[in-house]
């Protein structure tokens, strides 16, 4: 199907130094026929500092599903549109996921231009392992669902990245501590901004220090993932009740062969194959 003559460009906006907006960035700002933003207020005064006049349309969270509906259709009749969120990259942790979305379903043209997003920043500087990473964005605001999604991911061997608002964040830690255990973990704020810091420690030491500290400004808030250590252990916690027989039986069910069953409860027990071969011969 042949794509239609309007494009979508996402355009990032830089997190804090407006510096950090690339050239390319600002030209499409000044080319297309108008910019969706997430606040008006807020962009007005970046286009405003690189002397951008455009009409602007305001879309977000509480008006995505109808302003996206307004939005495609513009786009469809071959309009060029920016969309830009307050800070980063528009489409992380932002309302702008619904009208890309949309417009790949329409079969518009969706173009995505490179620029700041504050979760690979603070990764990158963190110093934990950026090798392997789980992008979680922000935890729910109720605490019961929040301690839910952090008991789903408690077992995550990955780097954790959050997004987290001020007046939440020892909320949070509060949970995390509870829940993940007293890992390492990084907060990074107010980044590229005057202010910039990174508080490292462990969960518990980042929570000392904003009981003497008040927080300020929008986070990132990063943790180690579960060691090889503390997963054997949740193991052998988990297994305590089981039968040897019941155990294996739980391995295989994963998907896990019966021989690599019997070696893997061997270790987690603590006792000798043989004697866990016995109980699996009826297996």
């Amino acid at each position: 199907m042949k794509l239609s003559e309007g494009k979508l460009y996402i355009c990032p906006t830089p997190i804090g130094n407006l510096e950090d907006i690339t050239l390319r960035t600002l030209r499409i700002l000044k080319e297309v026929d108008a910019i969706a933003a997430e606040d008006t207020r807020h962009t007005i005064r970046l286009l405003r500092h690189f002397d951008i006049q455009k009409f602007l349309i305001s879309y977000h969270e509480h008006n995505e599903k109808t302003k996206s509906q307004y939005l495609i259709e513009r786009l469809l009749q071959g309009e060029n549109i920016a969309l830009v969120s307050d800070a980063g990259m528009p489409g992380i942790s932002d309302p702008g996921e619904i009208l890309i979305k949309r417009c790949i379903e329409e079969n518009i043209n969706v173009e995505v231009l490179p620029g700041a997003t504050a979760g690979i920043m603070g990764l990158v500087a963190s110093g934990l392992d950026t090798r392997q990473f789980a992008f979680e964005g922000f935890l729910n605001r109720e605490k019961k669902k929040r301690k839910e999604r952090l008991e789903k991911i408690k077992d995550q061997d990955r780097t954790l990245v959050f997004y987290e608002a001020p007046h939440r964040i020892k909320d949070t830690l509060k949970d995390m501590i509870d829940i993940l255990g007293n890992r390492r973990g990084v907060v990074a704020r107010e980044l590229t901004k005057k202010y910039e810091e990174f508080i490292r420690g462990n969960l518990q030491e980042i929570y000392d220090h904003f009981l003497e500290s008040p927080p300020k400004g929008e986070m990132v808030l990063l943790c180690e993932g579960i060691s090889s250590e503390e997963e054997e252990l949740r193991q052998q916690e988990a297994y305590e009740e089981l039968t040897i027989k019941q155990h294996i039986t739980s391995f295989m069910e994963t998907g896990m062969d019966k021989k690599e069953a019997i070696k893997k409860v061997a270790k987690l027990r603590k006792i000798s194959k043989s004697e866990v071969y016995k109980e699996a011969i009826d297996i």
